[in-house]
């Protein structure tokens, strides 16, 4: 099986999502959007009948954004798409919000942002936190969508057809945050105050129980959300190819 994950800049792969879903035996691809500066790169998605599965990742800018910065209409557009065409969506942090306004729901910014881990008391089917969370905006979910898990600053999680967004970033691991904090998070970290050494060090210990999580919350959507039940069997985890379309290095700090 085939999954497109697509990252609006370099930076933002996914790290235990995508270890997961190799285990369940798929094929990744991914597309990098934009470049550093976040201006359009020269790239194809595809059509979304090529992929039994997408996954749209987070990203540094903001869906409200669309129209200055092209490439977030194009992601919008191939969402869309994608549900038309049945292939189910796996949105992250930014790109559950452009699932959710690819819908005719709305992205704006929250009252206060949410970096770090924070708890989460999802419904029995979104394994409760902590979670990592870093995003300064909240998802007002489209009329068609159900809301599965929310905390006092917005919704957390949202289900709509066969396609699942989460706010928050199931697919972190330490490499993955030291990179995003290299890459200037240190920056908005100590405008928040949050040691980044801490935070390293948090997410090192909490590690094993996010993998567990993640792995929980990868094998539900296929199952039950995607409806994807030829992707069952589980193999050990390798390296499958990935092919990366042009990037640049960026962090992800969701606006």
């Amino acid at each position: 099986m085939r999954a497109l994950v697509i990252e609006p800049e370099a930076g933002n792969g996914p790290a235990l999502v995508g270890e997961r879903l190799r285990q369940r035996r798929f094929e990744l691809t991914a597309v990098v959007l934009s470049d550093a500066h976040g201006d359009k790169l020269d790239v194809d998605l595809g059509q979304p009948t090529d992929f039994d599965v997408v996954v749209a990742m987070g990203s540094i800018r903001s869906v409200y954004e669309a129209s200055t910065r092209t490439w977030i209409a194009d992601e919008l557009d191939f969402l869309r798409w994608a549900h038309t065409a049945g292939i189910p969506v796996l949105g992250i942090c930014f790109g559950a919000q452009a699932l959710a306004s690819a819908h005719g729901g709305h992205v704006v910014r929250a009252e206060r942002p949410q970096v770090g881990w924070y708890p989460l008391d999802g419904d029995s089917s979104v394994p409760d936190g902590p979670w990592m969370q870093w995003h300064y905006d909240r998802i007002e979910p489209p009329a068609a969508a159900t809301v599965l898990a929310a905390d006092e600053l917005c919704v957390q999680a949202f289900r709509i057809g066969r396609s699942l967004g989460v706010q928050f970033h199931p697919e972190v691991t330490p490499a993955h945050l030291a990179g995003w904090i290299d890459n200037g998070g240190a920056t908005e970290l100590a405008r928040l105050g949050i040691d980044p050494d801490q935070l390293l060090a948090d997410t090192e210990a909490i590690q094993p129980d996010v993998t567990t999580r993640t792995n929980r919350l990868v094998d539900w959507f296929l199952a039950d959300v995607a409806e994807l039940r030829d992707s069952d069997e589980t193999r050990p985890d390798q390296v499958d190819e990935v092919v990366v379309v042009k990037g640049a290095a960026g962090r992800l700090v969701d606006s």
